[in-house]
């Protein structure tokens, strides 16, 4: 007997060892954990169970059948997070370079099997060198398999992907259907066709980092929604996401202990809008003070920074913040800043996370570009993405709401359950100005006139009570008295039963 657990003991040990200390040596020289590593320091200590140590790969073409090591490049498994269960795959770069192979992927849809039948997010560590070449056709039938499952576990369980080193060709779609993509400032990089291939087919000289590096990715192309600096920072800050969120989409968000006092005031939000109405300030200002403990978890930072989407904690509930910024294009919605807001949007609809929309919004942003680009399209994205949403949604327009912005910002129109104004509020077709030479286009030439048309217009309308005295506005509320006011309404909105007509799916526009 003792021979046999020895035997275990031995092969266990094998396993781990992944591709052996000299390539574990060189994954540490670049300042890249192991895969194991990784896995540690994810899950709360002792916590993993791992499946499939001993899986080996079939392939007996190229000689490959001579090197055939244990688990096959990929750590799969489940763990906790803060005493809340996760699944968890870590591709390991030491063993044939984290490539996938047929193996290799019936292992990752294993635990995403596991994870949509009991109820518990995916976080899915990348670091492979793509397909494995020597399988072929069973290598691309691998990723078509987890492409399926990412699919299917869509809107059903929270999917993370962490980026820690290559993500390239077919690889790189299965985290594009996740819900968040975190990459490593450095040493990660994704993309559909490497510097080469680009440099053959289109002669362009690019390196990978500006081909498809953290800064790309998380500035340009919006593909990832944040970039660390290092493994460890990153792995922290996925521990810290995953409190925030709902284990699928069968229960609520969770509720942590707090230590703020729910009816605080806030008397410097009573200043917080500048006199001059087109002078900007800084709306995370507003953010942090509403929060539990001013903590708010920031999606997309770097991209579209006109709109500020993120998480916060209400009376230690789970609440989604989507706010114009002013400081960035004074806060105009576009192409990029309607679907980075649509997309966290819809996210926290699937999983009943409830929806705060802070309001200071000129319009769209005007000029060929947008319109080339479509912006009609992808501000209809937004206006859609508010509109089906059934989660409890909470507005409050602090400054300007001027023309379709306003409606598309989560108005009472969209369903909106609390719409509160700041008396600094200006709910408007347009601003004065605009309106008045279009009004008043017969008196352009007298600048008395105008002024004196304008100031009138302002006094009519430049204010939040004529939508109030419609029932648009509930309440036009003190800004000190702002986040009494939102956890109450959320409070109250805790049991909110709400339908839409039965669909296959809603086509959204695309």
């Amino acid at each position: 007997m003792d021979d046999i657990l020895q035997v275990l003991q031995d092969r266990r040990a094998e396993a781990r060892k992944g591709g052996g200390e000299r390539r574990i040596a060189a994954q540490h020289s670049k300042g890249k954990l192991t895969a194991r590593e990784r896995v540690d320091l994810l899950l709360d200590e002792g916590s993993f169970e791992e499946f499939d140590t001993f899986k080996a790969h079939r392939c007996t073409d190229f000689g490959m059948e001579k090197d055939r090591p244990a688990g096959d490049g990929v750590i799969t498994g489940w763990g906790t997070i803060n005493g809340r269960m996760v699944y968890v795959f870590s591709q390991d770069f030491t063993v044939f370079g984290g490539s996938l192979s047929e193996t290799h992927a019936e292992k990752i849809c294993k635990i995403m099997d596991m994870a949509m039948q009991n109820g518990a997010p995916v976080i899915g560590i990348n670091d492979s060198g793509g397909a494995r070449i020597q399988e072929g056709v069973a290598s691309l039938a691998g990723y078509a398999e987890v492409f399926q499952r990412n699919i299917m576990a869509s809107g059903v369980v929270p999917q993370i992907s962490v980026i820690m080193g290559p993500c390239a060709g077919g690889a790189v779609y299965s985290p594009a259907m996740t819900d968040f993509i975190f990459m490593v400032k450095d040493s990660s990089y994704m993309f559909v066709t490497g510097p080469d291939v680009v440099k053959t087919v289109t002669n362009e000289q690019v390196t990978a980092e500006e081909l498809g590096g953290a800064s790309t990715h998380t500035r340009k192309s919006s593909v990832a929604d944040g970039a660390f600096e290092n493994d460890v920072e990153a792995l922290a800050e996925v521990r810290r996401l995953v409190d925030f969120l709902p284990l699928s989409n069968r229960e609520k968000p969770p509720v942590r202990p707090f230590f703020d006092e729910p009816g605080r005031v806030e008397q410097s939000l009573d200043t917080l809008i500048p006199d001059n109405a087109n002078s900007p300030y800084d709306m995370k200002e507003l953010i942090l003070k509403l929060a539990d403990e001013g903590d708010f978890y920031e999606i997309q930072e770097d991209f579209a920074k006109n709109i500020i989407t993120g998480f916060v904690r209400l009376e230690g509930q789970t609440v989604g913040v989507v706010a114009n910024q002013p400081m960035v294009l004074a806060g105009c919605l576009d192409i990029d800043s309607s679907r980075k807001a649509a997309r966290f949007v819809r996210f926290c609809d699937c999983f009943e996370i409830p929806i705060l929309t802070l309001v200071d919004v000129p319009g769209f942003l005007p000029g060929t570009s947008q319109e080339y680009g479509g912006v009609i399209k992808h501000g209809a994205k937004l206006l859609f993405a508010y509109g089906e949403a059934t989660v409890p949604k909470v507005t409050v327009i602090t400054r300007k709401a001027y023309g379709g912005a306003y409606d598309v910002m989560a108005s009472k129109h969209l369903r909106g359950d609390f719409n509160y104004a700041w008396p600094t509020a200006e709910i408007a077709v347009m601003g004065a100005k605009g309106a008045t030479e279009i009004i008043h286009r017969a008196d352009l030439g007298d600048a008395d006139k105008i002024a004196a048309h304008t100031k009138d217009y302002e006094d009519r309308f430049a204010n939040p009570f004529v939508a109030a005295e419609r029932g648009f506005i509930d309440e036009v509320i003190m800004p000190r008295n702002t986040r009494m006011r939102v956890s109450r309404a959320f409070a109250s909105l805790r049991n909110k039963k709400l339908t839409n007509p039965w669909k296959k799916h809603d086509n959204i526009p695309l």
